[in-house]
């Protein structure tokens, strides 16, 4: 059993006096989208590319793990919130248990949602290939005994692997269990076949 317990709260109650725009603009915050993919992608080329341009293991590594903290701070923080309305944290109490709480934008009272459908694809298409993409770097540094950059690998999955299971978790409800919806959706899927 680990010590979290885990909250809901309204987003950001600030956002409802926002004023609504028009259904046609499709990317509403393309700015936050091109920097919600652009540090993933970014570390991603350079990882792929260090060796060619450089000898340098540190400073390849020390770009990397920039890239990646700067990902991990921009999507937690302002892309989540921004795109899809979704934001997530951990919160330490004053008895030292930690609290974590999960964070989904209301929709509001016409039924209506204020992130596109255009900002939610690109959202969630870098927020779960990414984490992939690096679990499969993972895998080829581990076969080809490329020690010194399995840890550089690691960062890159447990950086992404962490917004990822954080945005999983505002997204289906911080109540449900996510062990248990996995084996409701593969049973069902079983009984069909």
């Amino acid at each position: 059993d680990s010590n979290d317990d885990i909250e809901d709260v309204s987003l950001f109650d600030a956002d409802d006096n926002i004023p609504r725009r028009s259904k046609k603009s499709k990317i509403r915050h393309p700015v936050a989208s091109f920097f919600h993919l652009f540090f993933r992608v970014s570390a991603i080329v350079v990882y792929l590319l260090c060796e060619l341009l450089t000898s340098s293991f540190i400073a390849c590594m020390v770009t990397i793990i920039l890239l990646l903290s700067c990902d991990f701070w921009a999507v937690k923080n302002v892309t989540g919130r921004l795109m899809v309305g979704l934001r997530w944290w951990n919160q330490v109490d004053d008895d030292g248990k930690s609290h974590w709480v999960f964070e989904a934008r209301k929709v509001s009272a016409q039924g209506s949602k204020t992130s596109s459908e255009a900002e939610s694809r690109i959202f969630w298409l870098g927020l779960i290939t990414c984490p992939m993409i690096w679990v499969i770097f993972a895998f080829s540094a581990l076969f080809s005994f490329k020690v010194k950059w399995l840890a550089v690998v690691v960062m890159g999955v447990v950086l992404q692997g962490a917004n990822l299971y954080g945005y999983i978790r505002c997204k289906v409800g911080s109540r449900k269990n996510l062990t248990s919806m996995a084996t409701s959706y593969l049973g069902k899927q079983f009984l069909r076949q």
